[in-house]
């Protein structure tokens, strides 16, 4: 069991696919999980009942992250979720992609991209700051894309890009404000995973796509460890970019 058993992990994103692997594998760590999602409710549902096979306790929230006031009544509504069991974790899953021309990007593309995987980490994180602060322990863990603190033109995903690079500096700049109280920053940026639109499998030295489990077992590890590991990004990619 890590610091975390015992205490609240709010996950978004997590009816289904990576982010319910990292709800379950919360709960298995001991932790009571609030399943974030924002339209499938029953997929939702099948998540919490197999975190509470875990033997823990877990709920369903349902949240449009990218508005920033539901976003923030989230983290609340995790908070208060069970008595007795802050919030300890956040992981900010949630994230649309899409692959789209640079110059036939529309400007609904734009937005949801920078709100779904911006966005939303930054309302989630400030508001979470606060309640970890205030409780002297919180471990959250934002999920990027590797790649994207290279400066490289990737014209077919750019505001998918230009938002995971937001994620970095925001991340990397709340570990700084957070540092000393407590509560650690970090990122886990997947490359391409086995649930991956894209799938370039030559690009990759590893020649292979990711797991899902080799995903959960990175951003677990920051779960595990002290809050005196912070501001890091690890990027799960087999060799991609290097």
């Amino acid at each position: 069991m890590t610091g975390a058993a015992g205490r609240t992990a709010l996950v978004t994103g997590a009816s289904r696919g990576i982010g319910r692997a990292l709800a379950v594998a919360l709960a298995r760590e001991g932790c009571h999980v609030a399943v974030h999602y924002r339209s499938s409710a029953p997929d939702a549902e099948d998540t919490a009942r197999q975190c509470q096979d875990a033997g823990v306790q877990a709920v369903t929230l349902r949240a449009d992250v990218t508005d920033p006031v539901q976003a923030r009544r989230l983290v609340q509504d995790a908070h208060a979720a069970f008595p007795g069991a802050p919030l300890g974790v956040l992981v900010n899953n949630v994230g649309n992609y899409v692959h789209r021309p640079l110059l036939e990007t529309t400007d609904a593309e734009w937005a949801d991209m920078l709100g779904s995987n911006l966005t939303s980490t930054f309302a989630t994180c400030q508001e979470a700051a606060g309640v970890m602060r205030a409780a002297g322990y919180g471990r959250i863990v934002n999920l990027g894309y590797a790649g994207a603190r290279n400066i490289l033109a990737r014209p077919g995903i750019v505001p998918y890009v230009v938002a995971k690079a937001g994620v970095l500096h925001l991340s990397r700049a709340l570990a700084v404000v957070l540092a000393g109280s407590g509560v650690s920053v970090n990122v886990v940026s997947p490359g391409v995973i086995e649930t991956s639109v894209s799938q370039p499998l030559r690009e990759i030295p590893a020649g292979r796509a990711g797991t899902v489990d080799e995903l959960v077992d990175a951003a677990l590890g920051f779960v595990r460890a002290s809050d005196y590991l912070t501001g890091q990004e690890l990027e799960v990619a087999g060799g991609w970019n290097l």
